[in-house]
């Protein structure tokens, strides 16, 4: 946010204003690249034209309730999710019980462990919200002929009637992505050719019709790609065993569209890293993979596709994880310097083994953003969905998205998306710009901290870059030698780097004190 903005901001708190500033600085960054418009979003879900159940099952009677309960047992697509999430709580609930024997685990007043309650997805009163909808052009590198992808992003809620027979709406602690492909196959152009990316790209950009932007009133089959889930399936308080925290579940479901099911499978980089730590003959496979020159310059750019084989199909994310946080950190196994025998307890990849490898990219001039051991573990961790979903989240999510059904919005209501979500749109709508100009789009990305500069001039001075409270390099401060990885890291004029939650090399930008 600008000095201009930010005073504007002082003196708008004095009227009650100040939600009001940052949803319009927020709705400024997304423009043609999502739709979080809170009226618009409610005319979509209460005239059930974006509803679920909608648009997996178009013919359906009008009339039909859009409760979870029938959602799950009457649409076939989504058979396979309800069992898939009870198997994982189950294994999750084992995993607890087996590293804190003392503590009671489970649904219902008094425990130590407060589970997600999975009532709620057999439940007449609960069902999914259409919270927002995010073009992903700039992921068209996963697959070209879609052109990326569309997002439409849904939040469990509860509705409760009250004495007085009116229903209060509460939200609950799940998303629902229904994810498709960015081209629709069957629209055609004014001259009968297939629609192309830069014409799709063209009608976001000119914040067209909603029809247009999702390929027509109801898509089909050939446009469903998967639907991602994220649950928080515990809460834990502060006791003699822990800090507290929340425990996030990922999963990913994807289309079949010969069985016309949504079926359980990898998620996308996350990296299996027990199975990996397991087997030698794995371990030395994925290192031998990503340090390939191919791949180690897509992985330092941001777009690296890992092979199925070496991920989990299933991600539990703990919050909070500092600024450091790390899925893949160094004591988990990962990385730990140079191995020290055979076996099980042997690093997938140990200092000099990057150090070659990077020093043989540099060469090749192939690196813009990994230029070190401390960065290299960097986007080991933030090309993954739970090392993403730890950093400058919104608790486990980054995209909770506006709570239209609140009667007095709040600040965690109104602000739809993290800093990491909103810090992401100049990249995103730069991609935008090059398809609607038929040019190949840089689909690089900096790390899930901090932008890459191309977006600079928008963001400066602003959170998401080098503003109060965005992330910064500590050795920029003068607290070391400074690591190349993270040299741009640094905080606007009247800022200064400092440490925050117990980080090593990454603090945030504060103003100085004597």
């Amino acid at each position: 946010m600008s000095r201009a903005l930010r005073i504007l901001v002082a003196v708008a708190v004095l009227f009650g204003g100040a939600m009001s500033l940052f949803a319009a600085e927020n709705a400024q960054l997304t423009r043609g690249t999502a739709i979080t418009d809170p009226a618009l979003l409610r005319t979509l879900d209460e005239h059930d034209e974006l509803t679920i159940s909608r648009l997996l099952w178009p013919e359906r009677n009008a009339n039909f309730p859009l409760t979870t309960d029938l959602l799950f047992s009457r649409l076939p697509q989504l058979k396979e999710i309800p069992p898939a999430i009870d198997a994982e709580f189950e294994r999750y609930i084992a995993q607890q019980k087996a590293a804190y024997p003392t503590e009671t685990i489970g649904v219902g007043e008094g425990l130590d462990v407060q589970l997600f309650d999975r009532a709620v997805l057999k439940s007449a009163n609960t069902r999914f919200v259409l919270a927002g909808i995010v073009n992903r052009m700039d992921r068209a590198y996963v697959s070209e002929d879609s052109c990326g992808e569309i997002r439409l992003i849904y939040r469990l809620t509860r509705f409760d009637a009250g004495p007085d027979g009116a229903k209060t709406a509460t939200r609950l602690p799940m998303t629902f992505n229904l994810v498709m492909k960015a081209r629709d196959p069957r629209q055609t152009d004014g001259n009968g050719k297939p629609v192309s990316c830069a014409e799709v790209a063209r009608r976001w950009l000119d914040n067209g019709d909603w029809r247009e932007l999702i390929g027509g009133v109801y898509p089909h089959d050939a446009m469903l790609d998967r639907i991602e889930t994220n649950i928080q399936i515990s809460i834990a308080p502060k006791s003699a065993l822990h800090d507290f925290r929340s425990d996030y579940l990922l999963k990913v479901f994807k289309y079949n569209a010969a069985t016309r099911a949504f079926e359980e499978s990898t998620l996308e980089n996350q990296i299996d890293r027990d199975r990996i730590l397991a087997d030698n003959d794995l371990r030395r496979d994925f290192r031998e993979w990503l340090l390939a020159p191919d791949h180690l310059r897509e992985f330092d750019r941001g777009t690296v596709l890992i092979p199925e084989r070496f991920l989990a199909r299933a991600a539990v994310v703990p919050t909070p994880a500092g600024l450091d946080a790390s899925a893949l950190q160094p004591e988990f196994g990962m990385m730990q310097g140079e191995g020290k025998g055979e076996g099980k307890d042997d690093p997938v990849f140990t200092d000099s083994d990057v150090v070659g490898a990077l020093k043989r990219a540099a060469a090749r001039g192939d690196l813009q953003n990994v230029r070190s051991v401390a960065g290299f573990q960097r986007r080991l961790n933030d090309v993954t969905c739970s090392g993403c979903h730890q950093t400058r989240g919104i608790g486990g999510f980054h995209f909770p998205g506006v709570d239209w059904l609140a009667d007095k919005p709040s600040n965690s209501t109104i602000v739809p998306a993290s800093p990491h979500f909103f810090g992401d749109q100049v990249r995103r709508r730069d991609i935008l710009i090059a398809f609607a100009a038929g040019k190949s789009p840089d689909f690089s990305r900096g790390f899930a901290s901090r932008p890459q500069t191309r977006g600079s001039a928008e963001l400066a001075g602003t959170e998401y870059q080098d503003g109060w409270g965005a992330h910064c390099s500590l050795q920029n401060a003068g607290s070391g030698r400074r690591d190349e990885s993270f040299t741009s890291w640094s905080c606007a004029t009247g800022l200064t780097c400092q440490a925050a939650v117990a980080s090593r090399r990454i603090g945030m930008c504060f103003i100085k004190t004597r």
